[in-house]
């Protein structure tokens, strides 16, 4: 029961503190589940970080559903769902006729701007503990360089690259 409970709060803290969509929740996620909790090592976070990319959907909550049946099977499904997805779902309904309101406030656009640093350093570090963790050979330098100029120069959907990289996986990493 007090797995249910810390994975309640563990998700209910990451999804409703993280700011810029997505990704944000990732750095705050692996804070409470590998740094806090110690649920996860930072190689299985990065195979659940990795799983939730490639699947169809939100990230905070595939990923909430990744951690919570590792924890405690379906049951922690359901606790960390709720856990993320319940406040956030109450806060906008409550909460946008306010926000709409205010939207072109000098105030809200400061308080904007000064946390979109924060939100990059908290993913460029994220992905910098995992890469250290996920660069375990040479094939694994070969794909990120593939996938680096794949994206910033040929434009390719990231869904073309995941899939090409499970494929590959396939054969070289087992």
């Amino acid at each position: 029961m007090q797995n249910l409970w810390d994975l309640f709060a563990a998700f209910f803290r990451a999804a409703n503190l993280a700011f810029g969509g997505g990704p944000a929740i990732i750095p705050l996620v692996q804070n409470e589940v590998v740094n806090h909790f110690h649920w996860l090592t930072l190689p299985q976070m990065a195979d659940g970080i990795a799983i939730s990319s490639a699947l169809p959907g939100p990230i905070a909550t595939l990923l909430a559903g990744f951690v919570g049946y590792h924890v405690s099977g379906w049951w922690g499904v359901l606790v960390a769902l709720l856990g993320t997805i319940g406040p956030t779902t109450l806060a906008v309904i409550l909460l946008t006729n306010v926000l709409m309101k205010h939207i072109n406030s000098p105030a809200l656009k400061g308080m904007l701007k000064a946390v979109r640093p924060v939100v990059v350093v908290l993913i460029v570090k994220t992905s910098l503990d995992m890469g250290l963790s996920s660069f375990v050979n040479i094939y694994a330098w070969i794909i990120a360089l593939v996938t680096a100029v794949a994206v910033m120069k040929y434009k390719i959907h990231p869904a073309f690259l995941i899939m090409f990289s499970m494929v590959f996986g396939l054969f070289v990493f087992k």
